[in-house]
């Protein structure tokens, strides 16, 4: 009885796993997934639309852009400029016609956020139809002055031993007398350099 349970369940998974890779492709794709998007938000519009019919769609945008034909993406970015720009003009509008402070701030920060938006859309739009040119330079020396450039040099930096000794007492100029602050000190009377100064 046990061994007949364990077969079907090794026969279930072996029949399961093709199916799961299949979903799992599905959900890596990146036609599939859009348009299953554009399908949910877009159903009040074009509620008898098929599916598959908007991922044929897709899957020939993308093979288009693949091989370099870029018109479509151009298209949608006009289109979101616009779209973001008719979005910034409603809620700025409303905004205006708000008595709260609180709906006022609200609207307007919504219609800047749509402006932001359209502002980088056409940014996006004019780097993809006007590339930046990449100039690739190996070194520009510009000095206002004396400048030592050495290109061709190509020496390595080596260590070398730390001549001073921090953990060492410093010693007085002749060498005869340590300079510790915490030794005991001899007391005089006079201070002879001084003693000029005091009289």
């Amino acid at each position: 009885m046990t061994t007949k349970k364990v077969a079907t369940k090794a026969v279930s998974a072996k029949s399961e796993k093709p199916k799961q890779q299949g979903q799992a492709k599905m959900l890596n794709s990146a036609s599939i997934m859009s348009a299953v998007t554009s399908d949910a938000f877009s159903k009040s519009m074009f509620p008898d639309m098929e599916l598959s019919e908007l991922i044929d769609d897709l899957k020939t945008k993308v093979e288009k852009v693949q091989s370099g034909d870029m018109a479509a993406m151009e298209a949608m970015l006009v289109g979101q400029a616009h779209s973001l720009q008719t979005i910034f003009v409603s809620l700025a509008r409303r905004a205006s016609n708000q008595e709260y402070l609180k709906n006022y701030g609200m609207f307007m920060s919504l219609a800047l956020k749509a402006q932001s938006q359209s502002r980088a859309t056409i940014q996006a739009l004019t780097e993809l139809k006007y590339p930046k040119q990449l100039a690739f330079v190996k070194q520009a020396n510009i000095s206002h002055g004396h400048q030592q450039v050495n290109n061709a040099t190509n020496t390595h930096a080596h260590a070398r031993e730390n001549s001073n000794q921090p953990n060492e007492l410093l010693e007085v100029n002749n060498g005869s007398q340590t300079m510790d602050i915490t030794a005991a000190t001899t007391t005089s009377r006079d201070d002879k350099a001084m003693a000029a100064v005091e009289k």
